[in-house]
């Protein structure tokens, strides 16, 4: 998903309980049920749904149904499934059409069966309902519809939902834990009118009344935020991304006026996927293709059909992100939505966090996926200017990691700080082919999962060879930045340091790159307790730390000693 800028242009070992303390949010009932893995939602797997709605324009209603092929994971008489109260549920029945007895609490919907299902039974629920759903006041921040018309006056729809669920428009297991294996979506619409959805499309079927059926199928697991419709009067055009004999088809539809900007803006698409496989491997939906489809808010990452709202031009609507002089004016040359929405293939649509606690993973691996896009094209110099300009917008307001089973997301700093804090890990790494090799690694071995954020920091430790857990403690679960200590006597031409860590939990420990010498940087190791180090001639007001390289900052003071004083005393403090 995009970020909102705020920016002026536009549990491992804990130092202390408030350190890495959480949201003083009160979670609900309501959170609960939305967010928790309860027995009624583990003891079923879902293999397959098929949604199949009509939706109606004029009225801005949706009238259909859901299929959901399950199987039992344990016995069982009752599960949840999830429909917002807004919306009207006709009936709940099994495919042999007998009906099942359901009630409903909050966004939860409980279905009772009438006897027990057993371990490993195979089980289709069908949920016929009807209603007027959500709309989205602030698209794709607050979700739901958006009914909207085109420059012509047609009828323009669409719908973005992450973070407030797909539940709001259709029934469905909804947590981000259990994705179905494949799916169909149908969706009728007005005669005149075309729907473009997910996946590969299976044919058009004209009913009764005109109206026109559209058939899309998902031949890979898919998150539920990521289904999608998009009805509008589009005009359509397609290329090919061809890599090692493969090609990958790339679909793009846009409103007929845009056709030929999107013509020369969609250019960027073939060498964003040649740097991104080159960074994260092969395209993970090549079965379902590559779709750009314009809409009529900023842009979303559905899977197989990224909405696509930038307006044709480069940057973030046309601005350079979280600018501060000219360091990120590179992200002017690419256009940031087709960027970070594609990244999202990777990273939050094949690698996806089991609870929205852990959506950093989509979000700070698909922003740190656009530094990379930039070393890729414009050289590592451009990138490091291009993440160190993210800084004036973290606010450090509260930890990355959300509260889990509540469906609660961490901090907005997701994005720009998990940008800095991966980046400060390849620092730490100081070896390029060890870094590369794990990224490519996380997104080939997690492949089309869904996992955790020790998921994540296990698998780096293991490839790294080394324990990262109180960084990732720190950077992740609190809103400290770490803070080099160092202090500075100079005597008879000769420098001396003491350094620590401070602000941190009491294990943490990370190497930083500071000046040794006034022309290089070389890596010290520091911890929570002081250490000491001779550095020679050195003239402390030159004494730097690699703060582009590593998210922290320094607190230098030095001190001129007088020859004849003894600086042991000093030294001890």
């Amino acid at each position: 998903m995009i970020r909102l800028l705020v920016c002026p242009i536009f549990l491992g070992v804990i130092a202390s309980a408030c350190l890495f303390a959480q949201d003083a949010k009160v979670f609900s009932r309501a959170d609960s049920l939305r967010g928790g893995l309860t027995v009624f939602r583990t003891c079923y797997d879902v293999q397959y749904y098929h949604l199949d709605v009509r939706i109606d324009p004029e009225s801005k209603t949706i009238k259909g149904s859901t299929s959901i092929q399950f199987t039992a994971t344990k016995p069982f008489q009752t599960l949840q499934i999830d429909l917002y109260p807004n919306m009207n549920i006709e009936k709940i029945e099994l495919d042999d059409g007998s009906q099942l007895r359901f009630e409903r609490e909050h966004g939860a919907v409980f279905v009772h069966f009438a006897s027990q299902v057993r371990k490993g039974d195979r089980k289709t629920l069908n949920i016929e309902y009807n209603g007027a759903p959500v709309s989205a006041e602030r698209p794709p921040w607050s979700g739901g519809f958006i009914w909207t018309k085109d420059t012509e006056g047609n009828p323009w729809i669409a719908v973005a939902c992450q973070g407030d669920g797909a539940s709001l428009w259709w029934p469905n297991k909804d947590h981000q834990s259990d994705e179905p294996d494949s799916m169909l979506i149908s969706i009728t619409v007005p005669p005149d009118l075309m729907d473009v959805s997910n996946g590969r499309l299976r044919g058009v079927t004209t009913q009764a009344d005109g109206w026109k059926k559209y058939d899309w199928f998902v031949s890979n697991p898919i998150n539920n935020y990521n289904v999608t419709v998009n009805i509008g009067k589009y005009k359509h055009f397609s290329d090919i991304y061809t890599r090692d004999d493969k090609n990958l088809t790339l679909d793009y539809y846009v409103m007929p006026p845009n056709l030929e900007k999107a013509t020369k803006q969609f250019a960027q698409v073939n060498p964003m996927l040649a740097s991104f496989e080159k960074y994260f491997g092969e395209y993970p939906f090549v079965k379902d293709g590559f779709k750009l489809v314009e809409v009529p808010y900023l842009g979303m990452e559905h899977q197989s059909a990224i909405a696509y709202g930038n307006k044709y031009m480069n940057g973030y609507a046309g601005t350079v992100q979280s600018a501060v002089g000219p360091a990120s004016r590179v992200g002017l040359e690419f256009d940031f939505i087709i960027v970070h929405e594609s990244a999202h293939e990777w990273w939050g649509n094949s690698v996806t966090s089991k609870d929205i606690a852990d959506m950093w993973i989509h979000e700070g691996f698909g922003a740190y996926a656009e530094a990379l896009y930039v070393e890729d094209q414009w050289g590592y110099d451009a990138a490091i200017d291009y993440i160190n300009a993210k800084k004036v917008s973290v606010a450090n307001d509260r930890p990355i990691i959300g509260v889990y089973e509540v469906q609660n997301a961490g901090s907005r700093d997701m994005y720009n700080k998990g940008q800095l804090v991966l980046n400060t890990v390849r620092s730490i790494l100081s070896d390029d082919d060890l870094w590369f090799s794990i990224l490519k690694g996380l997104a080939t071995e997690f492949r089309m999962q869904t996992i955790t954020s020790d998921d994540v920091f296990r698998y780096i430790n293991q490839r790294a060879g080394r324990d990262l857990t109180p960084v990732f403690d720190q950077y992740f679960r609190s809103t400290g930045i770490p803070e080099l200590e160092v202090l500075i006597t100079w005597k008879d031409d000769e420098s001396t340091m003491k350094y620590r860590w401070t602000g941190v939990g009491d294990k943490f420990a990370m190497p930083v790159k500071v000046t040794l010498t006034e022309e290089e940087f070389s890596m010290i190791h520091p911890t929570t307790a002081w250490q000491t180090m001779r550095l020679g001639s050195i003239d402390p007001r030159a004494f730097r730390m690699a703060d582009n390289l590593f998210y922290a900052t320094l607190n230098l003071q030095w001190a001129y000693l007088d020859p004849a004083k003894d600086d042991e005393e000093f030294l001890r403090k």
